[in-house]
């Protein structure tokens, strides 16, 4: 179980995905820029089996800014993206309307 003070610690927000490259050694990572409201920020995510470059320019999606950066496949993730799966197909959090980026998950 958590608490909800560690809960709180989470900086869950909305972000805008404004650039998509193919990540040139893995077939099932993307190289993301988002725009965080407050800064640009690039994040490595699992979901190009799934989404085609169009498919994600200018779409909001739901990331925890907070997270300590990590090294992906030689590329630095500044946080992560939240998306649900099942066995084959991977579907992003997203808002249901135009909300702009840096909103804060409440």
């Amino acid at each position: 179980m958590v608490s909800i003070e560690e809960f709180k610690k989470l900086e869950l927000i909305v972000a805008r995905i404004i650039e998509v490259k193919e990540h040139p050694q893995a077939d099932k990572l993307y190289i993301l820029k988002i725009n965080t409201g407050k800064e640009i920020k690039q994040l490595v995510a699992g979901i190009r089996k799934s989404y085609s470059p169009e498919q994600l320019i200018n779409k909001s999606i739901v990331i925890i800014n907070n997270l300590q950066p990590a090294v992906i496949r030689g590329w630095e993730s500044q946080g992560m993206l939240l998306a649900v799966s099942d066995k084959d197909r991977i579907s992003l959090i997203v808002p249901d309307k135009d909300i702009p980026p840096g909103s804060p998950i409440r």
